[in-house]
């Protein structure tokens, strides 16, 4: 196939694929399995939408201009406005369930047993050993290191899970309703016709003058650049701590520290959507998908330590609710840390394997 040509046959997969999930969403019941149902075919239209505008942004010089700047912008605003619930529910699960390992004793040691696996909170330095302990990953190690005593974190536990609840619930709830909005808006039925005409027609531009690999190339010139400009050999040492010490600074430096990881993340789903074009259905990178995941788990904790940080600044609230989403905090930053280490792990393999 000629570059055209394959750039169609992805474009209207993709665009097959949101007509589908669109159609499985307004299909769906209202009972709790129809609930699910939405929700998965949200999912999928979603990221049918992301791979269509991401696509539209890499191989832009094939297609026709003034439809591909109409489109893009559209596009991520439906993805944008669809992701948003999601993301508050998965926010408000991964803090209430850090709240409840933080704030859960841990198992008491039987006397008399040298030799029996230490518990992880007493897995610290300088607390001694029976035994030399059992090898740790870094990202372990570096969660690890937020193990509060439970007695002074289960006074404030409770209060600080209902406060997160309540926000966050609210926030679900006023994005759940923006999205219903946008489903029924002229603006949605705008895009859904034009992702149905893509379906079947793809606006080429008349005569393309050039192929898919260098345009393919350059968006990984482009994500090669930003990871050159991360922090990696820090990132390799899962106690250095730059997440948390710049968490808690009173300025917005926890933003600006997050910035490049954060576009380093929205480069390489730019690269791996752009190899999906090139290689068609051939398995995907197993390492661009680890280093995927570690970067999601990174925004997801910088969000959620943001929420952590936010509810303490709720007026009123008790010493012991703000002591309490404090230590949240901290532990979610830790986990930004986590997040880098793992990173940085799955990306030098890929360096050191890669041919």
């Amino acid at each position: 196939m000629t570059a055209g040509e394959a750039l169609s046959v992805y474009l209207q997969d993709q665009a097959t694929e949101f007509l589908r999930s669109l159609r499985l969403h307004r299909e769906s019941s209202t009972d709790a399995q129809g609930a699910e149902e939405s929700l998965a075919a949200a999912r999928s239209l979603r990221g049918a939408a992301r791979r269509v505008g991401a696509t539209l942004h890499t191989f832009r010089p094939l297609l026709d201009q003034e439809w591909t700047e109409g489109l893009r912008p559209e596009l991520a605003w439906l993805s944008g406005t669809l992701a948003r619930e999601h993301a508050y529910a998965a926010r408000l699960d991964r803090l209430l369930g850090a709240l409840h390992r933080l704030s859960t004793p841990a198992p008491a040691v039987p006397a008399g047993r040298v030799g029996d696996p230490l518990p992880e909170r007493s897995r610290e330095p300088g607390e001694g050993w029976a035994q030399p302990p059992a090898p740790r990953t870094g990202e372990a190690r570096a969660r690890q290191g937020t193990r509060k005593p439970a007695g002074q974190l289960a006074v404030g536990a409770a209060k600080a899970a209902a406060l997160l609840e309540r926000q966050l619930t609210l926030a679900r709830t006023r994005a759940h309703s923006a999205a219903l909005q946008a489903f029924g808006s002229s603006r949605f039925h705008a895009v859904a016709d034009s992702v149905a005409v893509m379906a079947s027609d793809v606006p080429l531009r008349p005569a393309p003058d050039t192929d898919l690999k260098p345009l393919a190339a350059l968006a990984e010139a482009h994500l090669m650049e930003a990871v050159a400009a991360l922090p990696l050999l820090r990132a390799g040492h899962p106690y250095n701590a730059e997440a948390l010490v710049h968490g808690l600074a009173a300025d917005t430096a926890p933003e600006a520290q997050d910035a490049p990881w954060l576009k380093v993340r929205s480069l390489l789903r730019l690269h791996r959507y752009a190899q999906e074009v090139l290689l068609g259905d051939a398995p995907p990178d197993a390492r661009l998908t680890a280093a995927g995941a570690a970067l999601n788990r990174h925004r997801e904790a910088a969000e959620a330590a943001a929420a952590a940080a936010s509810a303490a600044r709720t007026p009123r609230i008790a010493p012991a609710t703000a002591y309490a989403l404090g230590v949240l905090h901290a532990d979610q930053r830790h986990e930004v840390e986590a997040a880098r280490f793992a990173f940085q792990q799955a990306w030098l393999r890929e360096a050191v394997t890669a041919p």
